[in-house]
């Protein structure tokens, strides 16, 4: 493990939160907007760039809710404090349609806009396009340079070998994911025969290579059955794919698909009656456990940073305030890391008492934030966020341990194993190069 705390003195940015304000949060933002005063200065604008359209959009769309969520929050209380006083964050939503050239051509746009925070994650292709695209423009222009927040892009290489000062990771990594949901399957002496199935791009290839990687280290005795990629958002019907791991003999799945590409295929998994296990990267998400059903229950296991059940009185309280603010059901996707990164930016603008970026990159390594249930620090050597990590079964909600369910599905998720942040620190080999 490398010494996170040695490059840097860790910065505490506790937020303790107290259950009577939680509760007044949930109740409605307006009314917590009412307790701190308006930041008169000019806004801070966060350029998020993703898919709102194209076949990810519902993906874009719930990433969009997310950030607002965590937006409002700070606005709430009174927004950032910089030397010259308070200002307001403000989320700028620019569509790259899924595509990296789309992305990158929206990047630009920031940058003639002058906006210094990116942030994106719906894509590790995108976001290694993005990383070298910043890099190049915080080098050309040092007095318009640009920090990219990211909340999703998972492939290791972007807080390891091809790390950027620039750049910060607010999510577990492939690797930290595949660890925690190898322990589980370490201990599940029913899985034999393993089929592999992932999206053909960067991403999807790293859950394969550290799929076969896991299992060799903790259950060598599985047979890997097969190991197929598919085309990224382009797949309509999942059947002949399901036809085949059926035709393997496969007792379980390990897919790192996302969106509609998992939602997609649950679907197919249900209507032709496979009933193998799903280990999954985002099992949890965007309509899979309402496209399951009854047959998702006890054989869909995801992973994540934090889920709805994941037990507290802090925590409950959290999820009904973002229900509050979102309360359609197609809208029930909280994705705690999302609020939280926009929150630990505002506590590192705070602490930094400025926007300008190079002075908040800085402050944010090493940085520690704690929302009163959920403890996290950003490690300065690779800028990789270290956080708790949850793996989770599905089951009908009311059963023990599925308080909340997904979607109004009635269906949600129990916690089968809850790892605490120095249980899911990764080895890196990052050498980072700092202006």
């Amino acid at each position: 493990m490398a010494n996170w705390h040695s490059k840097t003195a860790a910065v505490s940015v506790a937020m303790s939160v107290a259950m009577a304000a939680i509760s007044a949060m949930s109740a409605t933002c307006a009314v917590a907007a009412e307790t701190a005063p308006r930041p008169a200065g000019a806004p801070i604008q966060l350029a998020l760039i993703e898919g709102m359209s194209g076949p990810f959009a519902n993906a874009g769309a719930a990433v969009e809710r997310n950030l607002r969520f965590g937006v409002e929050q700070v606005n709430a209380r009174g927004g950032v404090k910089l030397a010259d006083g308070a200002h307001p964050l403000e989320l700028v939503v620019l569509d790259s349609k899924g595509g990296t050239e789309e992305a990158l051509t929206q990047l630009r746009a920031a940058a003639d806009r002058h906006i210094g925070y990116i942030l994106q994650g719906n894509s590790s292709a995108v976001a290694a396009a993005l990383i070298g695209a910043i890099d190049k423009q915080n080098s050309r222009e040092p007095g318009n340079r640009e920090l990219f927040l990211n909340y999703s892009a998972d492939d290791p290489a972007l807080t390891n070998a091809n790390c950027s000062f620039w750049h910060f990771r607010f999510d577990a990594h492939a690797g930290m994911r595949m660890d925690a949901l190898a322990d589980v399957i370490q201990r599940d002496m029913a899985v034999k025969k393993v089929y592999l199935l992932n999206q053909d791009y960067s991403f999807g290839h790293d859950v394969s290579s550290l799929a076969r990687s896991a299992l060799r280290a903790k259950r060598p005795d599985i047979a890997v059955v097969g190991d197929e990629f598919h085309p990224i958002g382009r797949v309509k019907d999942f059947a002949p794919y399901v036809a085949k791991m059926r035709a393997s003999g496969a007792d379980a799945v390990i897919t790192g698909n996302w969106g509609n590409d998992l939602t997609l295929l649950v679907k197919a998994a249900r209507e032709q009656g496979f009933d193998a296990k799903f280990y999954t990267f985002y099992g949890n998400s965007l309509g899979a456990p309402a496209a399951l059903g009854e047959a998702g229950v006890g054989r869909v296991i995801a992973v994540a940073d934090w889920h709805p059940n994941a037990g507290g009185a802090a925590s409950d309280a959290w999820y009904e305030a973002f229900r509050a603010r979102f309360p359609a059901a197609q809208d029930d996707y909280p994705v705690l890391r999302m609020p939280l990164m926009i929150e630990t930016l505002a506590a590192a603008m705070n602490r930094a008492q400025s926007a300008d970026p190079t002075a908040v990159a800085r402050a944010l390594e090493g940085i520690r934030f704690d929302n009163g249930f959920h403890a996290s620090w950003m490690r300065a050597d690779d800028h990789q966020l270290i956080q708790p990590l949850y793996v989770m079964e599905m089951d009908k909600a009311g059963t023990r341990g599925v308080h909340f369910d997904n979607e109004g599905s009635g269906f949600g998720f129990r916690t089968v194993l809850a790892l605490p942040a120095e249980r899911t620190v990764p080895p890196t080999v990052c050498k980072m190069k700092r202006p």
